[in-house]
């Protein structure tokens, strides 16, 4: 339970970081969520608790393949806010987007043999 709660406020420390310095300055903000750090964390959490290679290999190509179609939200997003979208409604619908792109994603992935 302690490991549990240490990585819980890892991560929400980092999030809760990059809000405070999204709020002074946007892009240094923008720049530093964009860096993998909760997906490295992640990884090295799964290999803490697994020491699995091949389950850390493919949980590092899935997260390839599903940051993909989650790009066109960051795009539609500052597109719906600027013409007047309201923020709740901008999120909802770029978050559907995301959804139907994984969706997406996962069937043409699945052509090419990859299993997501």
């Amino acid at each position: 339970m302690a490991e549990f709660l240490v990585r819980t406020l890892l991560s929400g420390l980092i999030v809760a970081a990059v809000a405070l310095i999204a709020r002074k300055n946007p892009a240094a903000g923008a720049l530093i969520m964009s860096l993998p750090l909760l997906s490295i964390l992640a990884m090295i959490w799964l290999w803490h608790d697994t020491g699995d290679r091949m389950r850390l290999a493919d949980h590092a190509e899935a997260t390839f393949f599903y940051v993909l179609p989650t790009l066109p939200m960051f795009l539609l997003l500052p597109w719906m806010l600027r013409h007047g979208l309201n923020v709740w409604v901008a999120l909802l619908l770029g978050c559907a987007l995301t959804f139907l792109l994984y969706l997406v994603t996962i069937a043409i992935a699945a052509r090419f043999g990859i299993r997501l």
